[in-house]
């Protein structure tokens, strides 16, 4: 599937060709302090943005950065160095799409407050990890 979005300013915007329309939740604490909550994310085969000098890019843990637009602070992807991946934030998509919860990550942090519904992968943070390992990225 092919879709647009961008930052909730104008500044920025993007056209993704998305792998599948799954979105994974991920409930990490850097997650958690950026967004005030989990990070609902789709990943995609390929971006290309306008506006990019509008982006804000911090490198939030050694092997991916996070990005947002930075007039208005608008969360819009996590970037993995290592393959090579761009994850785009599902607020940041343009319109009412029609993502379905896929999966969980980082699951040992999320916070007891709340629950997601549904039958999906539930994976640790280590779990995850090593599965990234296995595929090829970090």
């Amino acid at each position: 599937m092919d879709a647009g979005g961008g930052c909730l300013c104008g500044a920025v915007a993007f056209t993704a060709q998305a792998v599948d329309t799954h979105v994974h939740a991920g409930h990490c604490n850097l997650c958690h302090r950026r967004a005030g909550g989990p990070a609902l994310a789709e990943v995609v085969a390929s971006l290309a943005f306008q506006g990019a000098e509008h982006i804000g890019r911090y490198d939030s843990s050694g092997w991916a950065e996070r990005g947002s637009c930075a007039r208005c602070g608008s969360h819009l992807f996590h970037w993995l160095g290592e393959p090579d991946q761009y994850t785009l934030w599902m607020g940041a998509f343009g319109y009412p799409a029609p993502f379905a919860m896929a999966g969980e990550i980082f699951i040992e942090e999320k916070p007891a407050g709340y629950a997601l519904a549904g039958d999906h992968r539930r994976l640790t943070g280590g779990a995850f990890l090593r599965s990234m390992q296995q595929s090829g990225g970090r």
